[in-house]
């Protein structure tokens, strides 16, 4: 079964995130890159590929306080790592969380 659920709403994880983001040139590819995934899991909140609970870096689940998280495979190597929250039972919110290079991926998740 293909679950497509659009999130009520897709937001930063914090405003460092956010600001990284928005200081990105627009002609970087990167952000082209960004954009693109951004659209997607406004179309569908788990559009990426789930990561097991057991592997989510303890400094998401502390910081972040989250339970679930999804990578969304950029071009070039870039990763995208995104959570899915639920408020309440009809609200879904798509916390963006950072995004990286592979190198720094793996790095991250220990591999």
């Amino acid at each position: 079964m293909i679950r497509i659920l659009r999130p009520s709403e897709l937001v930063f994880a914090d405003d460092k995130i956010e600001k990284e983001f928005y200081n990105l040139s627009d002609n970087d590819e990167i952000k082209k890159f960004i954009l693109r995934a951004l659209r997607d899991i406004k179309e569908n909140a788990f559009c990426g590929i789930h990561i097991s609970s057991k592997l989510i870096p303890k400094e998401y689940i502390k910081k972040y306080k989250i339970n679930n998280l999804w990578k969304y495979d950029l071009p070039d190597g870039w990763r995208l790592l995104y959570s899915i929250t639920t408020p309440n039972k009809v609200e879904i919110i798509s916390v963006i969380i950072e995004w990286m290079d592979h190198k720094e991926y793996e790095r991250r998740f220990n591999y």
